[in-house]
Formats: C-alpha cells, sequence, structure tokens
C-alpha cells in the first residue's frame, strides 16, 4: 500500500472559519502533520438581509449572477430555492473552484470559472465578463467585499448590483497567550491564510509579539494579492499555493517540507 507524503510532524495554523476548516485539517493530518485550529473569522448573516432578498425576488431580470465565494454560494442557494431556484436563461459565474463545488453540491454545474487564475482579475478576463454592455449582473458577496468586479463591468457598460447575504467578524474571544507559548516552544512551523481578510485579523489579533513570530514563520497563501499583502506587513518567509483549494495547500505544505523556502524579496 502507498504511504502519502509526510509532512513530519510540522504544525500548521490553520486560520479558516471553523466551519471551514474540518477539510484542510484533515488533510494534514492525514500527511503527518498537526492542524491547530485557529479561525480568524466568523461568518454571520448580514446586518440587512432584506436588499439581497428583494434582489432575489426578481432574479429572473438578470443576465448573470456571480458568486464570490463558497459562503455566498452557501447563505445565498436557501433564499433562491425558496424563491423558485435559478431561473434558466441566467448565466452563473464563481470565482474559485471552492465556489463551484458549493454550487454543485446545490445541483449547478453550468458555471463558468476562470481556467487557473482564480480570481477576480481571472474572471474578468473570460469572455462572457468582456463584452456586457447593457446587461444586467448580480453580485452575490459578503458585506464590505472587493469593488473591483463591480467597478469594472460597470465600466464596461453592465447594470451591476450587490446581493450581500453574509458578513464577516473577527472572532470577539481567542486564546492568543496559549497560541504564542506553543508558538515558543517551535509547535507552529507554517501559517495558512486564504484572504487579505484572514491575514489582516490575525496580524491584529497576534499583538506585537505574535507579529514577531508570524513574519518569521514559512506563511503559505493563495494569490498574489495576499502575497503583497503579506510582505508589506514584514512576514519574510512566503510560499504560494497554486489555489485556494485545500489540496493545493496541502501539496505548498508538503514542498515546504522537501524544499528549503528562502526569505521573499
Amino acid at each position: 500500500m502507498d504511504t502519502l507524503p509526510d509532512l513530519r510532524g510540522l504544525g500548521v495554523l490553520v486560520t479558516r472559519p471553523k466551519h471551514q476548516a474540518n477539510t484542510l485539517c484533515r488533510l494534514i493530518e492525514d500527511h503527518g502533520g498537526i492542524a491547530v485550529r485557529w479561525p480568524t473569522l466568523v461568518i454571520a448573516a448580514p446586518h440587512d438581509p432584506a436588499p439581497a432578498l428583494a434582489l432575489f425576488d426578481r432574479l429572473a431580470t438578470y443576465d448573470l449572477a456571480i458568486f464570490t465565494s463558497a459562503n455566498a454560494v452557501e447563505w445565498a442557494l436557501p433564499a433562491i430555492r425558496e424563491r423558485g431556484g435559478i431561473p434558466d436563461r441566467l448565466d452563473i459565474a464563481a470565482i474559485g473552484q471552492a465556489s463551484g463545488r458549493a454550487l454543485a453540491r446545490h445541483g449547478i454545474d453550468r458555471c463558468l470559472q476562470p481556467g487557473d487564475d482564480f480570481s477576480s482579475e481571472g474572471l474578468l478576463a473570460l469572455p462572457r465578463l468582456r463584452e456586457v454592455a447593457g446587461q444586467r449582473i448580480a453580485i452575490v458577496r459578503g458585506e464590505g467585499g472587493r469593488e473591483l468586479l463591480a467597478e469594472t463591468l460597470s465600466a464596461r457598460g453592465a447594470r451591476v448590483d450587490r446581493a450581500e447575504v453574509y458578513r464577516r467578524e473577527r472572532p470577539a474571544t481567542a486564546n492568543i497567550e496559549g497560541l504564542l507559548a506553543r508558538w515558543k516552544r517551535g509547535e507552529i512551523g507554517a501559517v495558512t491564510v486564504t484572504s487579505s481578510e484572514n491575514l489582516r485579523n490575525l496580524f491584529d489579533m497576534l499583538g506585537v509579539a505574535g507579529q514577531d513570530y508570524l513574519c518569521d514563520t514559512p506563511l503559505i497563501v493563495v494569490s498574489d494579492r495576499i502575497r503583497r499583502i503579506a510582505a508589506e506587513y514584514g512576514c519574510r518567509r512566503l510560499l504560494l499555493a497554486r489555489d485556494a483549494g485545500d489540496d493545493a495547500i496541502v501539496a505548498a505544505l508538503l514542498d515546504l517540507t522537501t524544499n528549503a523556502l528562502s526569505p521573499a524579496r
């Protein structure tokens, strides 16, 4: 029987929201690592769901709906189903692979996605989104999401509306002292972050002492944008996963255990 590649007991700080961390933690442990769960985001209901629900009531009048995350799918689809489901003529797009998989779980498999650059920029490069003048586009997202999609599509002549179906919050409490003690004992050998907000919250929650640890610890990021932000924060040991999927993150961790990681320049 073939054995899985080994993370050699590497302690990995997993900062995904609690309800989204299970698969990544299991994969880390299956490969011989130690998953340290420490969520830096909490996903909650939006402050005011009424505007999104009103948009879903008239979803049949739109040409394209873009889901920006798996959370957007999971929070929006129950309300959309209550209103008759996805209209047949509506084109569906998703930024990331996780969003596409979430749509598939809800029986939606006709989904436009980038071929390899799973970002807003990658989605905007698709031919379907280049010629949108006069079209109505709904962006299903969390509160305070990036405006690049809306701004670019509006500049291309589309009428863009936002359906904000959830919000991201920083956890109210966290065992900072316990985490820093583990870091001091050498039990945190890598950190994973999957969004810029994820990273900002982590940096703020750690405080000065924890930030020093973070800057000296290999940090797995999932986009060039997050890598740039991490470098601005002073993180020196950066490794880019090929995408935001759990398998890609674990592959980057395996690279870390088999290759020397040079400081980022």
